[in-house]
């Protein structure tokens, strides 16, 4: 772990202590390895009560070991401490688990299988308002078997939420679930935190991320790489707003991309100099190539008048414009290098190997 994610680190522990409350999960240099391959390789993790913490990397980063060790179903080196004792002395009525990959009885309902789930625990909630919290209340009592996959991965959150648990791990809790189920799945996160429920969540969907946690931590060859709220990993790491500008046929030549550069040159300055109403942003606007047109980076929705205007008078034409800001997805990129292609509904193909899952 670099010196400024361990400082974070220390400083989110620290800040728990002044406050009073002891974390709900402290991980202290966390190792794991499968043979030769290591999956976590000195990982720090600190964890408030009531908050969402949200866990993303590429596959095999070893996002899902590092939940297995956290919960005590696989073991690892270095200190953890859950809910103030190790994983596995904390009673199980507190902890709540939605596995990557689960396979429930598939001849049960979705009803029955809560109320499985729910006998395990002395104190359960009523199924009837758990199936609700779902979505799952107007499917409750079509089999496993015959339910859609986000059904299914809905009908699973359920078992986990049932025992009213103080912590609840989550690893893809969306997968496959269409936006609404997602929405209500998010709703369902927010209301749990809310009400003081603190929330592992991991998850290869950024969006969700970014609307529901906290604080976030970057898994990258098994060691955290960054950690923080996603307004401030977005700020270091996620780069500046930018303009796509996609050019029916060829991209322009170097000629008329230094013509462009030129021009937008001018409205950096301007904006610079103190006048809105031609800039847009204080930043220094750059240009560079794509494989479909130009991308200018620095501009401010403001100011994408002023850049159509000087690339007009550079000469360039182009079919289409899209505006976006740096966003988590940007950060994952930047800091994984690695392409991010997330399935349709939230998720990726399960990364699940022979001998643990994603390491």
């Amino acid at each position: 772990m670099n010196e400024t994610t361990a400082a974070s680190a220390s400083a989110s522990a620290t800040d728990a202590a002044e406050a009073g409350d002891a974390p709900v999960v402290v991980g202290e240099g966390v190792r794991k390895s499968y043979g030769d391959v290591v999956a976590l390789d000195g990982v720090d993790v600190t964890v408030g009560e009531g908050e969402v913490f949200g866990l993303i990397g590429p596959n095999g980063a070893g996002k899902t070991t590092l939940v297995r060790a956290l919960t005590g179903t696989t073991d690892a080196e270095g200190t953890i401490r859950v809910l103030g004792s190790s994983p596995s002395a904390v009673d199980p009525q507190r902890i709540g688990l939605l596995p990557q990959s689960f396979d429930p009885p598939e001849r049960l309902t979705a009803r029955e299988l809560v109320d499985y789930y729910g006998g395990l625990y002395e104190d359960a909630r009523e199924v009837e308002a758990v199936l609700d919290d779902v979505g799952m209340a107007d499917d409750a009592d079509a089999w496993y078997e015959t339910l859609s996959g986000g059904q299914k991965r809905r009908t699973c959150v359920a078992t986990a939420i049932v025992n009213d648990p103080d912590l609840l791990f989550l690893d893809e809790p969306t997968t496959g679930i269409d936006p609404a189920g997602r929405r209500s799945i998010h709703r369902l996160v927010e209301r749990l935190a809310a009400a003081g429920t603190t929330v592992f969540l991991t998850s290869h969907a950024m969006d969700e991320v970014e609307r529901l946690a906290d604080r976030v931590a970057l898994l990258r060859d098994g060691g955290v790489v960054a950690v923080g709220a996603p307004a401030d990993l977005i700020a270091d790491h996620g780069g500046r707003p930018r303009l796509e500008v996609e050019i029916d046929g060829s991209p322009p030549d170097d000629g008329a991309l230094e013509t462009a550069s030129g021009a937008l040159d001018g409205v950096g300055t301007a904006a610079t100099a103190g006048e809105p109403e031609i800039g847009a942003t204080a930043d220094e606007l750059e240009i560079e190539a794509t494989a479909d047109g130009l991308r200018v980076l620095g501009v401010r929705p403001e100011g994408i008048g002023a850049v159509v205007d000087a690339l007009g008078e550079a000469g360039v034409e182009f079919e289409s414009l899209t505006w976006a800001e740096p966003s988590l997805e940007d950060v994952y990129l930047r800091l994984t290098g690695e392409e991010y292609s997330p399935r349709a509904g939230g998720g990726v193909p399960d990364d699940s190997l022979d001998d643990g899952g994603d390491r």
